[in-house]
């Protein structure tokens, strides 16, 4: 893996950190001004939404199967599984390069079968 994809997919897990995630400043730093994600309830959530729902979430999530898929210079593909205590999910995360900053574009989250 090279170092962009290295620093994307390290940006993608300070997303999944609880600390991180308790801070929807931080969250939305780390988010594209036009972020736009598909919930696995369906629900399309913006930048400041999403930042201010998964504030509170404290839950651990654990990552398999994380792939990097350079899709432009400055444009990145991520897909893996996250598992929780009670359900995993497929997710896909793109993410492009802003003057120099990795920022996440969209997010997509589908619930995975059993």
């Amino acid at each position: 893996m090279d170092a962009s994809a290295e620093e994307v997919v390290a940006l993608e897990f300070r997303l999944l950190d609880p600390a991180v995630r308790s801070s929807s400043h931080t969250v939305v730093g780390l988010l594209h001004p036009d972020f736009v994600e598909f919930g696995t309830s369906g629900r399309v959530w913006t930048a400041e939404a999403v930042a201010n729902a998964i504030a509170t979430d404290d839950e651990q999530i654990d990552v398999t199967e994380m792939t990097a898929l350079q899709l432009a210079p400055d444009a990145f593909l991520l897909t893996y599984k996250a598992h929780r205590e009670q359900r995993t999910t497929l997710r896909s995360s793109v993410w492009l390069r802003v003057d120099g900053q990795w920022l996440l574009r969209f997010h997509q989250g589908t619930t995975a079968s059993p």
